[in-house]
């Protein structure tokens, strides 16, 4: 039995392992904490909306946290160096940039009832305030001008989402905001405010617009988000055009988020598209995120004619391309899904380009829009945690994206910038993706990995997916590699539960072995089972009590077959083990006997290192080594090897032989090989039977995660 969903059609190239002749690729990552200088860098900053000056030198983006809008020089883009911060006395919501003068929407609300705010015109260089015009309430996005000659902002006015069951009708009223620019600056005199109330149908009373937009011509496309409308209004402030966003019908998506498993297979109908960012692609067309706030949020995106009608709806395409690249956040299905948020666009070479971000699953999705009626997704792009502003500079083949969360507080990943390049290199990204053409497998959190032959592997999910153990089928002749089946884990004929898979062996006979992390604070039991080719439980082996006796949360991490002997390794050390030790635990399966050796650890810089995999290879074991680190505080990420003839098992309870590894590679290099951050879970490795090695990264389910997962061969390692 596998998971399969019908009727899908090839949404990404790159699922069908085409070559691109053209492509986008990351070339570097920027933590914005480094802005901060010698300040206290322990804080919480974040790159919001993001601007780049004319001559694509010089990144300035909004800083939320920070109350600041940071600036990167990026003359060599592949090393981005910090220019610091600009206090802008307030809460920078958005930034457009004229000339060497950035103009940036500063919220000054003292509260939802009494909105305040300015635009703020500030010299890049050297941080000084020009201008500031005080603005009839809370700005959200800006816009400037082409031609440089005026701003637009959206005055919101964001309802307080605790009152009246969060919905719209909260005043005062937003409204748009023109500024005109002279001599590089705002000229506050020439401040209008368009209202926007009495247009849409859904809360006429008050408008909420969020995003804004201006085409060569001098047009202002505006969203009202929670109204479910956009507006055209000239430069005059004269409104030309106003129409309802639509409704979408939504088929074969996973709207529960209660499950923790990957069921594409309910339903939504008449849901509001409820756009959040909105680009012009030429005079008469626009583009849309459609993330949702209030009601709606389709999951997709969709390209307007400026007189409302619907040229083009991606539909589930777009999250469909996601889903396969292993990045769907599958905690947000009942709330928007992948949300998409932003949207970017520009013309590379000779072909027009609409870049669509999904904040909830990182990602950045690159469409060709020769013809608006039919726009061709050719790559995913991996970003940070939360994607929220992109920049694309075409004069210098690049694209910028602004992620917004950083989670230190929680010891995790910081805010991030990142660079993309556009060149005729091969595409890095995605390094494994699920099958297309006509079925849809949901995957993520990968952790063991086996080698079938020298072609297929298997891998399995951890317990993130707790109703949907998987082993998954992995074709590594294609590019990218790609996950073919996925065969759930039974057990009576249910999907099992109480399972946290972190390694799998094959048998030699067509079933597996697979090696369960417990977690006894969750009543999971550390084990071993032997599964059939089918994925059903036909043996379960408990651990002796000897082991029971001295558990900790932190077991089996990896499993491996050595003649009649499997052997587990323990993640950490147990109630038993002195520190800088773990087991390498064995159990005989014909005799039925256990036993375990030592594993000397590396001491941790900081936090604690642990085991990730064990896989027989030749003479020896290898193991996968790894802090639990993340980004710059990551220190080891390796594989190691033992010799087969230090492998022999002392008896449980008893001193035990502390083996001697031998370091074979450091993984740090690899990776940062694709210009992102350091990826904290290395999770599994295998052999195929030619020698080649496979590594992949777990993505944690894509919570609090970016989703990216790093899938590589790495040849000669066994020599």
């Amino acid at each position: 039995m596998a998971y399969r969903l019908c009727c899908l059609t090839s949404v990404l190239a790159l699922s069908a392992g085409l070559a691109q002749a053209d492509t986008f690729n990351r070339i570097a990552s920027f933590p914005t904490h480094l802005n901060i200088g010698s300040g206290d860098q322990a804080v919480e900053t974040s790159a919001e909306i993001i601007a780049a000056t004319a001559d694509g030198m010089t990144l300035v983006y909004t800083d939320s946290p920070l109350g600041v809008i940071g600036r990167i020089d990026i003359t060599d883009p592949a090393n981005p160096t910090p220019l610091g911060n600009v206090d802008v006395n307030g809460e920078p919501t958005s930034v457009g940039i004229v000339g060497n003068v950035a103009f940036v929407g500063v919220n000054t609300s003292e509260s939802y009832t009494a909105p305040s705010g300015r635009l703020a015109a500030v010299n890049i260089e050297t941080g000084e305030e020009l201008a500031s015009c005080e603005l009839p309430g809370q700005p959200d996005s800006i816009a400037v001008a082409k031609d440089g000659s005026f701003v637009a902002v959206a005055i919101e006015n964001e309802r307080d989402e605790d009152l009246g069951d969060g919905r719209t009708g909260q005043l005062p009223a937003g409204a748009l905001s023109l500024v005109q620019i002279a001599d590089g600056v705002a000229d506050c005199g020439t401040l209008i405010n368009v209202a926007m109330t009495d247009l849409a149908e859904i809360s006429p009373e008050d408008p909420e617009p969020e995003f804004v937009d201006i085409n060569s011509a001098g047009d202002v496309i505006v969203s009202m988000q929670e109204n479910n409308h956009m507006v055209v209004v000239g430069r005059d402030g004269v409104i030309k055009n106003h129409f309802s966003a639509g409704t979408v019908d939504l088929e074969n998506i996973d709207a529960t988020d209660e499950r923790a498993a990957l069921l594409f297979t309910e339903s939504q109908s008449d849901l509001p598209r409820e756009p959040d960012a909105v680009k012009w692609i030429d005079d008469t067309h626009f583009a849309t995120a459609n993330e949702g706030d209030m009601d709606g949020g389709t999951r997709g995106w969709t390209i307007f004619n400026v007189d409302g009608t619907v040229v083009y709806d991606a539909g589930t395409s777009f999250e469909y391309a996601v889903i396969q690249a292993g990045h769907y956040p599958d905690k947000r299905s009942d709330s928007k899904g992948v949300e998409p948020e932003s949207i970017e666009n520009a013309t590379f070479g000779d072909t027009p380009m609409v870049f669509v971000g999904a904040e909830r699953a990182s990602m950045v999705g690159v469409y060709d829009v020769s013809d608006l009626s039919a726009p061709v997704l050719t790559q995913l792009l991996p970003s940070g945690i939360g994607p929220e502003g992109y920049v694309a500079i075409p004069s210098r083949n690049l694209l910028v994206s602004a992620n917004e969360v950083d989670l230190i507080e929680d010891g995790g990943v910081r805010s991030h910038v990142m660079i993309f390049e556009y060149s005729d290199a091969d595409a890095t990204y995605p390094m494994i993706t699920s099958a297309g053409a006509d079925s849809l497998i949901g995957w993520g959190a990968l952790s063991g990995l086996a080698a079938v032959d020298d072609t297929t592997l298997v891998a399995v999910n951890d317990s993130f997916y707790s109703y949907q153990p998987t082993i998954f089928t992995v074709d590594v002749s294609a590019t990218p590699a790609q996950i073919v089946t996925a065969t759930p884990v039974t057990r009576a004929g249910y999907p099992a539960q109480k399972m946290d898979m972190e390694g799998i062996a094959v048998d030699g006979q067509g079933g597996y072995w697979i090696a369960s992390e417990g977690r006894i604070d969750r009543n999971v039991p550390h084990a071993i089972y032997h599964v059939d080719a089918d994925g059903a439980i036909d043996q379960e082996i408990g651990l002796p009590n000897a082991l029971l006796g001295v558990q900790k949360r932190f077991g089996f991490e990896g499993i491996t077959v050595v003649g009649d002997t499997l052997w587990m390794a323990v993640q950490r050390e147990w109630e038993d083990d002195a520190a800088g030790l773990a087991k390498l635990v064995a159990y005989n399966f014909e005799t039925e006997e256990w036993g375990a050796v030592h594993y000397p650890l590396e001491t941790p810089a900081t936090g604690w290192i642990g085991l990730s995999e064990i896989v027989a290879q030749g003479d020896y074991v290898y193991l996968l080594e790894r802090d639990n680190q993340i980004g710059a505080n990551a220190v080891v990420k390796q594989i190691t090897r033992v010799s087969l003839d230090q492998m022999v098992p002392a008896p449980l309870g008893g001193d035990l032989p502390v083996v001697t590894k031998e370091v074979v590679r450091d993984l740090l290099p690899d990776l940062t090989s694709t210009g992102g951050y350091v990826l904290d879970k290395v999770e599994g490795l295998t052999f195929t039977p030619n020698g080649t090695a496979y590594v992949v990264t777990d993505n944690d389910g894509v919570d609090d995660h970016s989703g990216e997962t790093m899938f590589w061969a790495l040849d000669g390692l066994d020599d």
